[in-house]
C-alpha cells in the first residue's frame, strides 16, 4: 500500500521539478525538434551565400531570424518547464496569396553535376524542403508532449512552419519555379459536390 502511494506520488505533476516535468516520450521527441531545428537554419545559413535575388534573401533572413528566436524559445521552456522569458509569436510574410495556375513548357528536372549550378530555384527549393521536413516532428512531438508550456510552444510553431513554406512556394511560383495544375471546372465542380454537409442534431445526449 505505502510503494503504492509513494508511485503515485511519483507520478505527480506536482512532485517533479518544473525542469524535470517531461516524460520519456518527450525527451527524445523535443530532441528530435531541436535537431531539426539546428539543420534547418544551417542550410539557410549554407545557401545564404549563393542567393542572387535580393526578394530571396530577404526570404531566407527573415525566415531564419525567426527560427533562431522561435529554436531559443523552445529550448528555454524545454530547459527550464517554464513559461519561457519572451512569448511565442507569429509569422507574417510579405508575400501576396496569389497564384498562378497552370503548366507551361519547361526544361526537365535533373540532379546537379557540380555546385556551381547552384541558383535561386535550387536554393528556393532546398529552403522548401528544410523548413517542410520540421513540421512532422513539431507536430508530433506536441501529440507526445506531457508539459503543458513545451505542448503549447510546439503546437504553436506548426502554424508558422506551414506559413514559412507557403511564402517559398509563393515566390517559386511567381518565378516559375513551381507550376500549379488545375482539374477542369468540371472536374472540380464534381468532386466539390460529392460532398453534402453533416445533419446538426440540436437535441444533446442523454447523460448515463
Amino acid at each position: 500500500m505505502e510503494n503504492n502511494q509513494m508511485q503515485n506520488e511519483q507520478m505527480n505533476t506536482n512532485a517533479v521539478p518544473p525542469q524535470m516535468n517531461h516524460g520519456g516520450h518527450e525527451m527524445f521527441d523535443v530532441h528530435e525538434v531541436l535537431s531539426g531545428a539546428i539543420n534547418t537554419m544551417n542550410t539557410f545559413t549554407m545557401l545564404n551565400e549563393h542567393v542572387r535575388d535580393p526578394e530571396l534573401r530577404d526570404i531566407l533572413e527573415r525566415q531564419k531570424a525567426f527560427m533562431q528566436d522561435e529554436y531559443n524559445i523552445t529550448l528555454e521552456c524545454f530547459k527550464t518547464g517554464q513559461d519561457p522569458a519572451k512569448p511565442t509569436q507569429s509569422y507574417k510574410m510579405k508575400q501576396n496569396n496569389n497564384f498562378t495556375y497552370g503548366l507551361k513548357a519547361s526544361q526537365p528536372k535533373k540532379p546537379m553535376q557540380a555546385s556551381t549550378e547552384i541558383n535561386d530555384e535550387t536554393i528556393a527549393n532546398s529552403m522548401l524542403s528544410a523548413v517542410k521536413s520540421t513540421v512532422p516532428a513539431k507536430a508530433g512531438a506536441a501529440l507526445e508532449v506531457t508539459n503543458p508550456v513545451v505542448r503549447r510552444v510546439l503546437a504553436d510553431s506548426v502554424p508558422n512552419c506551414i506559413e514559412m513554406a507557403y511564402e517559398i512556394s509563393l515566390y517559386q511560383n511567381k518565378h516559375g519555379y513551381y507550376q500549379v495544375p488545375q482539374l477542369t471546372p468540371q472536374d472540380m465542380m464534381q468532386m466539390q459536390e460529392g460532398y453534402a454537409p453533416a445533419a446538426v442534431s440540436s437535441q444533446k445526449p442523454p447523460l448515463h
